[in-house]
């Protein structure tokens, strides 16, 4: 075989596995991307600073989404949190760590379709359409006040919690570890494929960020391999409603939520926001 025919059997095997590498990646990008967590981290959640109750809901299409409300054992109307999870992230803990995440504040925490006990599968669409969804939901509670309701997103459901911010009237936004976009983490990590060509949920949340109104905080884990600060720091750029950018010391991507300081910074956050919305004694809804 001479040079020329030993070159182009390379290049042709060379082609030949890279096709492969992408039609994989297209074809489980599903499972690369979300990894749906079936079991309970917490087998048995209560809050001890909230009246706690399992939740069904059924999405717009039907599907089955399954979670939990806490309301504070005090008389309403309270402000409200809508949590989104991460890639991995099954959220039974934050019902168990509530009381010092969210004091005084009614809370909706759901799985996503395909994680705990939500049936369906999951999709940044469905997701998105969902979040607006569950905001609607606890928004309509009657002890729930309806202009003091905040999302917060770890991971990548910091992308579900900046796209249900940009279609409703949101009190504040907590974005923990957020990046710009998952097409350029996944771009980051696939640099010979042409991952923009395959990847069908991109989270580009640095697109809507400048349509963002209110108050946005930040965290950072102080090391992060799964979302790089350049990352971040795309995001940060296009937020016009930026409270604070923070590195909270100690923490990486996996442990920054559960860190009593991340809690406790994510607690006085939203109190001071839903201080300053507070409605005043004679214009104040009355309690159900």
């Amino acid at each position: 075989m001479n040079n020329s025919k030993k070159v182009a059997a390379v290049v042709g095997v060379a082609g030949l596995l890279w096709a492969g590498m992408v039609s994989a990646i297209a074809a489980g990008q599903r499972k690369l991307l979300f990894n749906p967590t079936l079991i309970r981290e917490v087998q048995s959640p209560r809050s001890a600073g909230h009246r706690t109750r399992a939740v069904v809901l059924r999405a717009n299409d039907g599907t089955r989404l399954a979670g939990w409300l806490m309301t504070p054992n005090m008389p309403g109307p309270h402000p409200a949190v809508v949590y989104f999870g991460g890639r991995s992230e099954e959220v039974s803990w934050v019902v168990r760590d509530a009381g010092t995440l969210f004091p005084g504040m009614a809370v909706l925490a759901m799985n996503y379709r395909g994680y705990g006990d939500s049936r369906g599968v999951p999709g940044e669409e469905h997701m998105i359409e969902d979040g607006c969804m569950l905001y609607d939901w606890l928004c309509s509670r009657r002890n729930v006040d309806a202009k003091r309701v905040a999302v917060v997103g770890r991971s990548l459901g910091s992308g579900v919690a900046v796209q249900v911010a940009k279609e409703r009237p949101t009190n504040s936004v907590v974005l923990i570890t957020p990046y710009d976009s998952i097409l350029a983490l996944a771009q980051r990590k696939f640099r010979v494929v042409p991952v923009r060509y395959v990847l069908r949920h991109r989270f580009e949340s640095v697109k809507y960020a400048s349509l963002l109104s209110s108050p946005i905080y930040v965290l950072r884990a102080a090391s992060d391999d799964v979302v790089p600060h350049s990352h971040t720091d795309q995001l940060v750029a296009q937020l016009t409603r930026i409270h604070q950018d923070e590195i909270i010391p100690d923490s990486d991507h996996m442990n920054i939520p559960y860190l009593p300081l991340t809690q406790q910074k994510i607690a006085q956050f939203l109190t001071t926001q839903f201080a300053v919305a507070q409605p005043l004694p004679d214009e104040a809804p009355t309690a159900a």
